[in-house]
């Protein structure tokens, strides 16, 4: 009798190993590329600001990449003291504070972006544009399972 417990959904299993590997092996090549002392969690929150084109506050920042204030506030304070961000008080509510990306800031995503252009332009053009078209929306999706929270037919970890 075979005591190992159900290995799940062999599409299920395939599907995400890939994706794991494809965001690790993707994170560590766009990571040499980045220019030098330059995170690839740097290069996400400026690039975001420049998107967002306006002031957020650190919970609200917290909130989009998914991690604590604490880590957040740990992020901000790195790009602050490298002058890619701006922080301010909140003018109406003084316990809040403002962050807004800097011109150097700016400057930094935009260096970092034509570092990095060619490796994911690259990588899209040798797939095909076709094919990057067709499981964009595949993907969007999925993440948007995640990111709307836990579903009621979530399982408890097995560490639990």
């Amino acid at each position: 009798m075979d005591d190992r417990k159900d290995s799940g959904d062999p599409l299920s299993i395939a599907l995400f190993s890939e994706i794991f590997m494809a965001d690790q092996l993707a994170r560590a090549r766009l990571a040499k590329a980045l220019p030098k002392c330059m995170e690839l969690s740097h290069f996400s929150f400026l690039n975001h600001l420049a998107h967002v084109n306006g002031d957020r506050t650190p919970a609200q920042l917290a909130r989009a990449f998914h991690v604590t204030r604490g880590a957040m506030t740990n992020t901000i304070g790195r790009l602050e003291w490298a002058g890619y961000v701006h922080v301010r008080p909140d003018w109406d509510d003084a316990r809040r504070k403002l962050v807004s990306i800097s011109d150097a800031g700016r400057d930094a995503r935009d260096t970092a972006i034509a570092a990095i252009n060619p490796i994911i332009s690259g990588a899209v053009e040798e797939i095909g544009t076709e094919r990057v078209r067709h499981v964009l929306p595949v993907l969007r999706e999925l993440r948007k399972k995640f990111e709307d929270g836990p579903s009621p037919t979530d399982v408890p970890s097995p560490r639990s």
